[in-house]
């Protein structure tokens, strides 16, 4: 039998009739492997596939399919799913090795086992004494949970097709290899290989499925970002090792919202739902300090307070350092320039380190606001009013522009007893909940003159 071959990089997929040293796509170097393709004739026999015996029919002869969604026993997964996994679908959950996902999932297959029916957790990392050690300190009973230590896809796919689970977890995707391909486990051909049969396997059982990836912190690591476009769903675990705060982000969700987040606690007996995250973001605050200020930024569809922290010293040596975590650092170098020309601190020749407290990462234009604010508190050496929230974008100009979901963000303000809220002038016309004072301003430097004592 002779087999085709062809270089795939590693990193983003990208084919070359010949090993190059950098990827002409990608530009990452020495990312590329020698795979080998047999025949197609070969290679298809016992393939799955989507196919209609209909052929192709008329939009409005399609009926519409009732979707009852399956809870996974979790209150902030299914949150982040839009109300639990839709039959059928295929979910990537990728994250840092060790974050805590193969917890998570064996949380979830514990509940749903005990609810819906039997489970299969496939595992190419872990045997069944392994998983059985983890289950037993999270608590897991003796609810029709299936293990499997499998590897190869073709065994995993006949395992499927004979259990006919209420449930399916592959942890992890990198080590599934199919038989058909030459390439080794955990090349970008295999992976792509293993999550398109498992998405065929999932849609022809009607079984959601979870996939397990493991990521660098760019995303590169043996073909999760490869993936996204194939799965329904996109799922990414968040949080510092060394901190007790996970965030579980959907960054792709065909049958929900995107950019839905799901706090938990890692504890001793596993992840625990956080219902009430700016209870728990806001606790440990220590209030009347020059550098902290309270912002309220709204992921997916669920407003958080969270403190922003700022320190800014004098710079050694001439050379300025800009440390920032859980915002864009590019973000912030703007938010200084802007700092400087209009309204006047000086900042470029000091060391600048911005923290979201917590480990939660913030990436809307609603948080310009406060992170400004606490930059400037720093800087002065006077503290924001203790009992005051703010939210706004800064643009290049000074001006603060009004943002989306006002009305949502004043109601979390409210709800935790912050007495005065300063917002953009554009947000004038947002519902008042009652006992918030709300100071609404143009500019920045109106903004810094309300919220600095």
């Amino acid at each position: 039998m002779k087999f085709r071959t062809h270089f795939v990089c590693q990193s983003c997929g990208a084919q070359a009739s010949k090993e190059l040293g950098r990827c002409h796509r990608c530009s990452a170097w020495n990312t590329f492997v020698e795979e080998r393709v047999p025949p197609t004739s070969q290679q298809d026999e016992t393939r799955l596939g989507l196919r209609s015996s209909a052929g192709a029919q008329l939009y409005a002869d399609v009926e519409m399919a009732q979707m009852d969604r399956l809870s996974l026993g979790i209150d902030e997964l299914d949150r982040v799913l839009g109300g639990g996994a839709v039959p059928g679908s295929l979910i990537l959950l990728g994250g840092e090795p060790g974050i805590g996902k193969s917890t998570l999932l064996l949380q979830a297959a514990a509940q749903v086992a005990a609810s819906a029916g039997p489970v299969l957790y496939c595992s190419g990392e872990e045997s069944e004494h392994q998983i059985k050690v983890r289950g037993e300190r999270l608590g897991i009973g003796s609810a029709p949970l299936y293990l499997l230590a499998e590897t190869c896809l073709e065994r995993i796919l006949d395992e499927i097709t004979r259990r006919q689970p209420a449930l399916i977890i592959v942890d992890s995707v990198q080590t599934v290899f199919s038989t058909k391909l030459q390439s080794v486990p955990g090349s970008i051909g295999q992976v792509r290989e293993a999550a398109t049969q498992l998405l065929f396997g999932a849609k022809s059982h009607n079984i959601p499925t979870f996939l397990v990836g493991h990521v660098t912190k760019d995303g590169a690591l043996a073909g999760p970002k490869a993936l996204e476009h194939i799965v329904d769903t996109v799922l990414y675990f968040e949080g510092e090792r060394y901190q007790s705060h996970r965030v579980v982000r959907a960054v792709k969700n065909r049958f929900g919202a995107v950019s839905e987040v799901g706090v938990f606690e890692m504890t001793d007996g596993g992840l625990q739902p956080v219902a009430n995250p700016s209870q728990l973001f806001l606790a440990e605050r220590s209030a009347g300090v020059p550098g902290s200020a309270v912002l309220c930024c709204v992921e997916g569809s669920r407003p958080i307070l969270i403190e922003v922290q700022a320190l800014v010293s004098t710079g050694a040596y001439g050379n300025a350092r800009r440390t920032a975590s859980g915002i864009d650092q590019h973000r912030l170098a703007l938010l200084l320039a802007v700092l400087e020309k209009r309204v006047g601190l000086n900042v470029m020749g000091d060391d600048v380190f911005v923290n979201i407290a917590g480990g939660m990462t913030v990436s809307e234009p609603a948080a310009d606001l406060g992170i400004v604010a606490a930059v400037a508190s720093s800087v002065r050496n006077r503290a924001i009013h203790a009992n005051t929230a703010v939210f706004g974008e800064v643009g290049l100009a000074g001006e603060v522009r009004g943002i989306s979901q006002a009305a949502l963000r004043l109601r979390e303000v409210a709800q935790f007893g912050f007495g005065r809220c300063v917002v953009p002038e554009g947000n004038r016309e947002a519902a008042d909940p009652g006992g918030v004072d709300i100071v609404t301003v143009r500019t920045l430097n109106e903004a810094l003159e309300a919220l600095i004592v």
